[in-house]
């Protein structure tokens, strides 16, 4: 065995195997689902294949808005839209001063693609997201361009209820973690219906059919991505 490398035991290989099999099912009937609810859906076993179904769907030279989402920057994407011409506007960006914020904000609702995650995807098909800003849900709802979701198999959930309930007892407190943002759920491990000033669960959109006149792609990814 090589130096600092762990193998897989023979229970280990096969219980990947037996997951591998599991979400593949699991993600086809949320993509027949997604599809009969008028979503252009499909499923990608790895992170490597989601990222080639992204790339299908962006031209070279488009802009993609970006919001917060954990997942497409675990996806590794923006080195690849750079590459191929793509202008990125994200304002999670390091370099936006702070007076800038408000308006890369609408340029991500504004821009060619919206790029993004859901919070959660529901066995029969809807995608569910709670925000704070209110900037994704409002770009979810309406907008003129082509909106992009790659969801994780974790945050797939039987319905909408238990998708909300999965966003705020996992999804919120992860995701303060990541930001170093102190908020109660954080401490306590799972929602307690907060009245903070920095709460982030605001804003609540339930997608239950495509929306009216809009291009949206689900992509389920086989893997854990994001929260």
């Amino acid at each position: 065995m090589t130096k600092g490398v762990m193998l897989m035991n023979s229970t280990q290989e096969k219980n990947l195997e037996v997951r591998r099999v599991y979400n593949e099912h699991l993600g086809a009937s949320v993509v027949k689902a997604l599809e009969a609810n008028g979503f252009k859906a499909s499923y990608a076993p790895t992170a490597e294949e989601a990222v080639e179904k992204v790339l299908a769907l962006i031209p070279e030279g488009s802009t993609v808005g970006v919001p917060g989402s954990s997942t497409i920057r675990e996806l590794g994407l923006f080195e690849t839209l750079r590459a191929r011409g793509c202008k990125i506007l994200e304002h999670w960006d390091p370099a936006l001063a702070p007076e800038d914020k408000l308006q890369r904000l609408e340029d991500e609702n504004t821009s060619g693609i919206y790029l993004s995650s859901s919070n959660g995807v529901t066995l029969d098909g809807k995608l569910v997201n709670i925000d704070g800003t209110g900037n994704r849900v409002a770009a979810m709802a309406w907008a003129r361009n082509r909106i992009i979701f790659v969801v994780g198999i974790n945050k797939i959930s039987r319905d909408v209820e238990t998708a909300i309930q999965r966003i705020r007892d996992v999804a919120t407190p992860l995701n303060a973690i990541s930001k170093g943002v102190e908020l109660p759920c954080v401490k306590t491990g799972f929602c307690v219906d907060c009245r903070v000033p920095n709460r982030y669960c605001r804003a609540t959109l339930v997608l239950e059919r495509n929306p009216m006149g809009r291009e949206a792609h689900v992509i389920i990814v086989g893997t854990n991505l994001g929260y």
